[in-house]
């Protein structure tokens, strides 16, 4: 997390107490150093963040501070409207999730016209008529893209044999009736895809791949000619 995702997070932390907080409990919630805390505190002060309290004692963000708004027009709007759709409607429960509470938050945000312009919205998704994919797998996989780390898959292929695999997951395709992970197969010394959907069991190593996510992404765009592995 950066430093700026940090402090509007802590920000939105403190909001969610009337009563003040202590450091460990913040520190806690935001899973960071008590010393790191401080400074961010400090840091928000600065800003024009009004926290009472100090270590020790507790903090409180005072009632009537609020961040700058967000400012969209119509068409980012109907954009960020759709878009949060389509992730309810095909994405997996926990990042579907995580698309309402942003939708929920934007909305918060606006003058009342534009929230009523979210809330009734012409733009729509339809149901999407693939199966339903297993789990834990699609949440797994995106945390480990996110981490850069190499997970093992057990994976069946086309023909239902399978076979087991260490691999450094670097995207992910969501396709209408699949989704396809695309990585760096280590038993194939080359880059690979697989389906979600055959994904027989994961496990998710810890350990970081020694290539950058996004040094991967830019060998696979130059890359042509690959077979999909599926």
């Amino acid at each position: 997390m950066s430093r700026a995702a940090r402090l509007l997070q802590l920000l939105e932390v403190l909001r969610g107490h009337r009563q003040p907080v202590s450091a460990d409990i913040l520190a806690d919630s935001l899973q960071i150093s008590r010393r790191t805390l401080y400074r961010d505190v400090a840091t928000l002060r600065e800003q024009g963040a009004q926290i009472d309290g100090e270590a020790g004692i507790g903090y409180q963000l005072r009632p009537g501070f609020t961040l700058p708004p967000l400012m969209f027009g119509e068409d980012e709007i109907e954009a960020l409207v759709l878009g949060a759709n389509w992730v309810m409607r095909q994405a997996d429960p926990e990042l579907a999730a995580a698309a309402r509470n942003a939708l929920h938050r934007i909305s918060a945000t606006l003058p009342q016209r534009l929230r009523l312009a979210v809330e009734t919205s012409g733009l729509l998704v339809p149901p999407s008529a693939r199966a339903t994919l297993p789990e834990p797998w699609l949440p797994a996989l995106r945390r480990a893209i996110r981490a850069e780390e190499a997970v093992r898959l057990d994976y069946l292929d086309a023909d239902g044999h399978a076979t087991c695999r260490t691999v450094w997951p670097f995207a992910m395709g969501f396709f209408d009736t699949s989704r396809v992970l695309a990585a760096w197969c280590e038993l194939r010394q080359d880059f690979r895809h697989f389906r979600a959907d055959r994904v027989a069991d994961l496990h998710v190593t810890g350990a970081r791949y020694p290539a950058h996510r996004h040094v991967l992404i830019q060998r696979w765009r130059d890359q042509l000619g690959y077979d999909l592995d599926y």
